[in-house]
């Protein structure tokens, strides 16, 4: 990030808290910090507490539109997380297609942009800048990549916010000789070039490419954004950072179905006063049939053996 003031730690913490992470879709109009993801790529807007506005519309896979006004600093930027799991020669070749409308009105840059861990490492492969090119260090060397000539530099910020919080950590830079704002960005090779000159990178967190203004306003219309992983575009990959496998037609969705319930015995049913009636009416119909065939009987006997008696 670029030379800002100082940032109390709460004051960070509350920034982070701030930020929802939530899915978005093309054309939705970010105005406040906040990150999630959109057809395969990560967004992410972030703005300083020291004021200004800013807003980012997101389109196409990793497109994007945005504008700001009298900001502190902003960053605006879409890319993907890559976890922190493994180092950039784990991933393979990592490289981006870009293209952009760039105005900025003052200090800004356009950039491959990222962050590392073990060890905490933000970088910056910068393309394009408005007023001043950064960082104003002195170079430690140049590299040539993708046809151009790249100054790199080494920087320490100091307790400064980072994706661990506020944190002391180096920054690693390759800065064109010459302006561009549209192209390929072979991130691997910057990394090897920096690796060679002792500035070793971590484990991946992430590779966006970035917008940011710093005390300035301006604007930018990212059309083209296409980032490659070991020959993958990150929208194809799956969120462990493997390729995902050709998604079939899906089948028609199918209504939800009711929660499952704990199996319980069925209750007995309780008769009706009227089927207690109609029951008790047969059992007395069975006990009344039951005399008379008795009766019967007993007059059947008696009548052979009066007839018995006779003869």
């Amino acid at each position: 990030m670029m030379k800002r003031k100082k940032i109390p730690a709460f004051l960070c913490a509350a920034l982070l808290l701030a930020a929802p992470s939530v899915g978005a879709d093309e054309g939705d109009i970010l105005t406040e910090n906040s990150m999630g993801s959109s057809e395969g790529y990560d967004y992410e807007l972030w703005m300083d507490v020291g004021g200004g506005e800013g807003s980012m519309t997101l389109g196409a896979g990793g497109a994007y539109s945005c504008q700001w006004r009298e900001a502190q600093n902003v960053l605006f930027r879409t890319g993907k997380k890559l976890g922190s799991e493994k180092t950039h020669g784990e991933l393979g070749e990592i490289a981006l297609d870009y293209g952009v409308e760039y105005f900025p009105n003052g200090n800004s840059y356009l950039c491959v942009y990222g962050w590392s861990e073990d060890p905490l490492v933000e970088f910056y492969i910068v393309e394009s800048w408005g007023t001043w090119r950064p960082p104003g260090a002195e170079s430690l060397g140049t590299v040539e990549v993708d046809g151009g000539t790249y100054d790199v530099y080494e920087t320490t910020r100091h307790q400064q916010p980072s994706i661990q919080g506020t944190q002391t950590f180096q920054q690693y830079w390759s800065v064109r000789t010459e302006r561009k704002t549209e192209g390929t960005v072979s991130v691997s090779e910057h990394i090897r070039a920096w690796e060679q000159m002792g500035m070793t990178l971590g484990k991946m967190y992430e590779v966006s490419l970035c917008v940011e203004g710093y005390q300035s306003s301006g604007g930018a219309n990212v059309f083209l954004n296409s980032l490659m992983v070991d020959g993958v575009e990150v929208s194809a990959r799956d969120e462990t950072g493997g390729t995902s496998a050709p998604r079939e037609e899906e089948p028609a969705e199918q209504p939800a179905s009711e929660p499952e319930q704990p199996v319980e015995q069925p209750e007995q049913p309780v008769p009706s006063p009227e089927a207690a009636a109609g029951n008790e009416g047969s059992i007395g119909i069975g006990v009344g049939t039951a005399l008379v065939i008795a009766a019967l009987a007993a007059v059947a006997v008696v009548c052979v053996r009066f007839f018995m008696k006779r003869r």
